[in-house]
């Protein structure tokens, strides 16, 4: 099925537009957390409606208390991540940015999936998947012509 790769595909270029636009925010603000708090608080808005509007089944105490402790600190992550989003792409700009990240989230989904982290499914480290990485990587270094220099 190609929907999903697809709709994939457009969520990252997503990402690419609102960490520009949102860096581009913390720079006018001179304060990159500040924009991660208005990116955090109009997604969490907006989420909510869309949540309210969409969900026939809300969750209730017990599905609360039924999630891993663990599972809460993901937010966190996103907010270290987006953060450190929009005070890096002013210095290296947006492309050179995604590039590292989306090496740094395909090697440890690689990992991810070999170990089935968080009953994610299983898919094994492969001979293949070795060699896609390594590309990868190489295709970084070529996308930044071989240079980190910050800006």
């Amino acid at each position: 099925m190609w929907a999903f790769p697809i709709l994939a595909v457009f969520a990252g270029a997503a990402i690419s537009l609102q960490a520009g636009m949102n860096a581009q925010l913390g720079v006018l603000f001179k304060n990159p957390l500040l924009a991660t708090a208005i990116a955090f608080l109009l997604a969490c808005i907006f989420t909510l409606v869309f949540m309210v509007a969409t969900n026939r089944h809300l969750p209730v105490a017990s599905d609360f208390r039924a999630i891993p402790t663990y599972l809460w600190f993901g937010g966190i992550l996103s907010a270290f991540g987006v953060g450190s989003y929009y005070y890096l792409i002013p210095k290296m700009g947006v492309s050179s940015l995604m590039s590292f990240a989306l090496s740094g989230q395909l090697i440890l989904a690689v990992i991810a999936g070999h170990f089935g982290w968080f009953e994610q499914p299983v898919k094994h480290i492969t001979a293949k998947t070795i060699v896609g990485v390594i590309a990868m990587i190489v295709g970084i270094i070529f996308i930044n012509g071989g240079t980190t220099d910050a800006r």
